[in-house]
């Protein structure tokens, strides 16, 4: 009889750790306490890290090529994660693509903003990509959208350099790949 009752309980305990977002949320000691972050989670993809100290400033899962640093190196991977209620002004992920297409041309009037084919994460979810590419300098990235439940999710490979963007955009593309709700 007590085994009986156990086993629902086992049950259920795994279909709701299966059931979570891949969302990772963290906590670290700041000036006021502790400061929360959550990003989407990456599993390690070999030539590539996850950089703590970068992640923590910028609030987003930073991945760099192995033996460089996120401030030294030619190229970026990075996954965000916007905590919806903490971004009311942002009422749907068109609204939020917008912001960002605005805010990339004002940093630089010049960028060519390019919409691409939706990548899709591990259970299809399609993400909006574009791509934003300097005609003269700057960084040439690809940007890719989407939601998680409460969250937006922005997936962001950024490279000083054309060649860098092209020869990292494979893994670009496989950290997608992994990402599931």
């Amino acid at each position: 009889m007590r085994r009986m009752k156990v086993l629902p309980a086992g049950v259920l305990l795994l279909t709701s750790i299966t059931a979570l977002p891949e969302i990772e949320k963290v906590g670290r000691v700041c000036g006021s306490g502790i400061c929360p972050a959550w990003w989407p989670k990456l599993d390690p993809i070999s030539g590539w890290h996850h950089e703590d100290e970068a992640s923590f400033a910028n609030n987003a899962n930073v991945q760099v090529p192995d033996g460089f640093t996120f401030s030294n190196a030619q190229t970026v991977i990075y996954a965000r994660a916007l905590y919806k209620p903490r971004n009311p002004e942002t009422t749907s992920l068109a609204v939020l693509i917008g912001d960002d297409r605005a805010d990339f041309l004002k940093e630089n009037p010049s960028v060519e903003i390019s919409k691409l084919s939706p990548l899709k994460t591990k259970d299809g979810q399609a993400l909006e990509t574009y791509t934003f590419f300097p005609k003269a300098t700057g960084a040439w990235e690809e940007v890719s959208y989407g939601e998680d439940g409460d969250f937006y999710l922005i997936f962001t490979i950024s490279s000083r350099s054309r060649v860098g963007f092209v020869g990292s955009l494979p893994v670009y593309e496989r950290y997608i790949a992994q990402y599931k709700k």
